[in-house]
């Protein structure tokens, strides 16, 4: 009888050391969507979490929500903190970053930043320390925990941090590392492809209307084809084209449909959304970079 050799199974990394807490600066959409995939995936405990909001309004809301401490002035929770999730908009990062320091960051600390167009180069020189970084992209499908995201590793950040980062974002879809030379190219494909699904989807039921349907039916079918379709995409590991070909029989209703879109330039019009919006995330860096000094 064959032997088998002995499995080792490796358990995930621990998201923050004992005694450390997690912090989520910006419990916005996404901020709050992150800390809700770690509490149902059991990622961290709920005692562990704590969050930051910009207005007393906002803070009161998302503690409701969420059970865990939001608060406007968190200085006193920076130091205790062995990872940091910033959730604001890019030209918030100075201010963000400039509280943190004053505020006693543990030069340990992993900072995980969902800011569009913030490099993991421009961060490390805004904090002027060796603290690593990691550098993410989610989308909003992480609401229904069908998101994807992607990360990149800064210059002082190894791949047990990198390994954490991903399990974050596991919790509310998929996670894959990528080359930060991609982020710009990601940021239009995936972080605002969502929006791009949502025309297409509008355009279909919309011309199910016009064909006789009932409004709320035409987005039923819209909607469980599209996620169909991906999911066949996904799971069967076969090209679309060849997915495509499936449905498309001769003379058939389907090759007509196909050549409407195709004499609509449909092709060229996607792929030059993704290249203008890409252009724009390369222009969301300036935004971000600290005053200069005087």
């Amino acid at each position: 009888m064959a032997l088998h050799a002995k499995q080792t199974v490796t358990a995930p990394p621990e998201l923050v050391a004992a005694g450390q807490t997690l912090g989520v600066v910006g419990a916005g959409v996404m901020g709050c969507t992150l800390i809700r995939g770690l509490i149902d995936s059991g990622a961290i405990a709920r005692e562990r979490i704590w969050a930051s909001a910009k207005t007393a309004a906002s803070c009161e809301k998302a503690a409701r929500n969420l059970s865990v401490p939001v608060e406007q002035d968190y200085r006193n929770r920076v130091a205790t903190s062995g990872l940091i999730l910033l959730c604001v908009k890019p030209r918030q990062a100075a201010g963000v970053v400039a509280y943190l320091r004053a505020a006693g960051l543990r030069p340990d600390t992993l900072i995980i930043s969902i800011m569009a167009g913030a490099t993991t180069e421009l961060l490390e020189s805004m904090l002027a320390t060796t603290n690593p970084i990691v550098r993410a992209m989610p989308n909003t499908p992480c609401i229904v925990r069908e998101g994807m995201s992607v990360v990149c590793a800064g210059t002082h950040a190894t791949a047990e941090h990198l390994a954490r980062a991903q399990r974050i974002f596991e919790a509310v879809g998929q996670c894959a590392a990528v080359d930060e030379s991609h982020f710009n190219a990601v940021t239009a494909l995936s972080g605002s492809g969502p929006a791009y699904q949502y025309l297409i989807m509008e355009a279909f039921a919309d011309a199910g209307v016009r064909v006789g349907l009932p409004r709320q039916l035409a987005l039923k079918l819209v909607a469980q084809t599209a996620l169909g379709s991906a999911k066949m995409v996904q799971k069967t590991g076969r090209h679309p084209a060849e997915l495509r070909d499936d449905v498309t029989t001769p003379a058939g209703c389907t090759i007509g449909g196909l050549m409407m879109l195709e004499d609509g330039k449909i092709r060229s019009v996607l792929a030059r959304a993704v290249e203008e919006a890409t252009e724009i995330a390369e222009r969301l860096a300036p935004a971000v970079n600290p005053p200069a000094a005087r």
